[in-house]
């Protein structure tokens, strides 16, 4: 990204806002006329994007330095993420970088940030955590990076269109801890009661936050469908307690301010495991509070309800968003059923050998200086054969979930070919701050090119031999992906996906 536009990356206007039940009127009589007045105000201002950066593959306060040199951006700092940022000016968008691509950083809004950062992660080495409606995978890949890739995330979605959208995103942020997997959410808690150390539940909603975007239009609800929306919301969040270990959290959230979706399914969980059920006050992690409602104007609420987070989206210029931190204090005691079940082996994979193993770790110290078997330790990894891909997965979930039926698991570490074994993109854009060798520096100039996944001719091949692998980076050692090294030609490696 060598060459930048001459020109102000260009702000879309918000839309106007929805008029009738569906637009702020309909939360007038839920804040102080002047709250009411700022938030009028608030919405006639356009969203700023925000990123948050990828702590297992860069450095994030380093790299955020060097991305505001080299792209010109002003930034600040998303106030309860330490990894988030809002970026006020760019030449051009935020998601035409590299390091988007590669990916470093996840854009995301400002609001989406807030559940995973509820819970409390002390005390918590290799945990077991269950996202539960998963996709497209941003909160995801933050509870992969809250738990420092390690443990286990499984992140499952009931809906299997949406789960190619799922796989793509955890691929592209590293995630060798995680499974995807495809089940109705309602079910885990009968298929695994008192599991999981934590629980992520961002429910399917409305999306009534007051925050009209392309991607998440704001439409007209029906009373009869959001009644709906809040049973099943009900049962996704009882489900998701039943699952959890008794002194684990669940944080259920929504992207919508309607009472019926919010505090009203929270109050529901109360109601329904009385004693079982504690609200965490997580307001003094956030410079403004935004406590949840005491009342709909129709129903009274359980006082611990008000320790939810409701993000008004004057409060920190962000959408609409709910927000809720529980800790199960016992066992609701109900029957469990019989989870699916599928053999491991049903999926192709078999365990490598010792000496397979051993001969990997010798070529990636040989030529690129990397312990995998570091990483594999670190990580809690062993390596699974299906085919000629060679897959890390993560040990938790092959002692515990062995036969449990999935999507994907954990990181492709590279193929078997007829030239030998290529280590993946995916494994060299996650580790590549180990790679101390191999690494072959593109002149300025052929970069553009090179982003566009083109072969780069007429370089010397130096003291690299040809046909071999290299990792690829610039002059400021930035990594742009993998390259095989031809005589006088330099092969691009980078997925298509990503040109």
């Amino acid at each position: 990204m060598s060459r930048r536009k001459n020109r102000t990356q260009a702000v879309k206007a918000p839309p106007a806002p929805v008029a009738g039940s569906d637009g702020p009127e309909q939360y007038r009589s839920l804040l102080p006329a002047e709250e009411y007045t700022r938030l009028e105000a608030a919405l006639q201002k356009p969203l700023e994007p925000a990123l948050r950066i990828n702590p297992l593959k860069v450095d994030p306060l380093q790299a955020l330095e060097d991305w505001k040199e080299r792209y010109a951006w002003q930034v600040h700092r998303v106030p309860f993420c330490d990894t988030g940022w809002w970026v006020s000016n760019s030449p051009f968008p935020i998601s035409q970088t590299i390091e988007h691509r590669l990916g470093f950083y996840y854009i995301q809004d400002a609001a989406s940030m807030l559940p995973v950062e509820l819970f409390d992660w002390q005390g918590t080495a290799r945990p077991l955590v269950l996202d539960m409606a998963a996709s497209p995978g941003g909160k995801t890949t933050h509870l992969v990076s809250k738990t420092g890739d390690q443990g286990l995330v499984m992140a499952n979605d009931s809906s299997r269109s949406r789960i190619t959208a799922l796989r793509l995103v955890l691929q592209t942020w590293g995630a060798a801890s995680s499974v995807v997997t495809s089940f109705p959410g309602e079910k885990f808690g009968d298929w695994f009661p008192d599991t999981f150390d934590r629980v992520l539940l961002d429910a399917p909603c409305s999306m009534h936050n007051l925050r009209s975007t392309d991607s998440h239009p704001v439409r007209p609800i029906s009373e009869k469908e959001r009644a709906s929306l809040a049973v099943r919301q009900s049962h996704l969040l009882a489900s998701a307690f039943t699952a959890l270990k008794p002194g684990g959290q669940v944080v259920y959230s929504t992207c919508t301010l309607a009472p019926e979706e919010d505090e009203g399914v929270l109050q529901a969980l109360l109601d329904r495991f009385p004693g079982a059920v504690r609200v965490e006050n997580v307001h003094q992690r956030l410079p403004v509070p935004g406590p949840g409602l005491a009342s709909d104007s129709e129903k009274t609420f359980d006082p611990q309800v008000q320790q939810a987070v409701r993000l008004w989206p004057h409060l920190y210029d962000t959408s609409g968003f709910f927000a809720v931190l529980i800790t199960k204090l016992d066992s609701v005691n109900l029957p469990a059923q019989p989870a699916p079940y599928r053999a491991l082996e049903k999926n192709g994979l078999e365990g490598l050998i010792g000496r397979e193993e051993n001969r990997l770790e010798r070529q990636l110290s040989e030529e690129f200086g990397y312990s995998l078997a570091s990483s594999l330790e670190k990580h809690d990894l062993s390596l699974w054969k299906r085919g000629e891909a060679i897959f890390a997965i993560p040990n938790p979930f092959i002692q515990g979930f062995r036969n449990f039926p999935f999507e994907a698991a954990g990181l492709l570490l590279g193929e078997e070919t007829p030239q030998g074994f290529q280590l993946s993109h995916e494994w060299v854009a996650r580790f590549s701050m180990q790679f101390k060798q191999g690494r072959y520096c593109l002149p300025e100039e052929t970069i553009p090119a090179w982003l566009r996944g083109e072969d780069i001719h007429g370089l010397p091949l130096g003291s690299l031999p040809a046909g071999r692998t290299v990792i690829v980076v610039d002059q400021q050692d930035r990594l742009l992906g993998r390259g095989k090294l031809q005589a006088q030609r330099l092969k691009n490696l980078l997925p298509r996906r990503l040109v």
